[in-house]
């Protein structure tokens, strides 16, 4: 429906809460940032593609500078060495931010139980939301995007819910 239907009368006055307005604002237009390192990336490849369609979620806007992200998946295997890059590409994205550890190596390290590969991401950053497997379906990572959709309609955004997080990469 258009605003500027002549069969509209002229004082229609559409009302709700500026959360709700916001939440829906959010929850239509994340925009992910790809930290792919491993065959995961190439599951996340197939969500952009035109079988999955990210795009029918809002996510379409695939973005590789995290000052334009506000959705971060952490796709692959990431070593000790990645580390810091990942938490500065993290510290570098403006808030309200999100992130998905997709994949059994972002998540846990995977069968990876070595001296180089990180243990999970949750050392470095917090996570919002985990998609397991090896590699994961992207069904997968879509229902971890609608879960993420969902708390952004249901709830309004809490600026303080990762206050207490301290990962390694964190000074004392």
């Amino acid at each position: 429906m258009e605003l500027n239907n002549p069969n509209l009368p002229s004082d229609t006055v559409i009302v709700t809460k500026l959360d709700e307005a916001i939440g829906w604002a959010r929850e239509s237009s994340l925009w992910p940032m790809i930290f792919g390192t491993a065959c995961c990336a190439i599951e996340f490849m197939s969500v952009a593609a035109s079988k999955y369609d990210i795009s029918r979620f809002g996510a379409e806007v695939v973005r590789f500078s995290p000052r334009q992200a506000d959705l971060m998946i952490v796709a692959g295997t990431i070593t000790y060495k990645q580390a810091p890059i990942l938490k500065q590409i993290y510290d570098q994205m403006s808030e309200p931010k999100w992130v998905v550890s997709m994949g059994a190596c972002a998540c846990s390290g995977g069968f990876y139980d070595n001296y180089c590969t990180l243990q999970g991401i949750d050392e470095i950053i917090p996570v919002d939301m985990y998609v397991g497997g090896c590699p994961p379906r992207p069904e997968a990572l879509l229902d971890a995007l609608l879960c993420i959709q969902k708390d952004l309609r249901t709830n309004k955004y809490n600026p303080d819910r990762h206050k207490d997080f301290k990962g390694l990469l964190d000074e004392s």
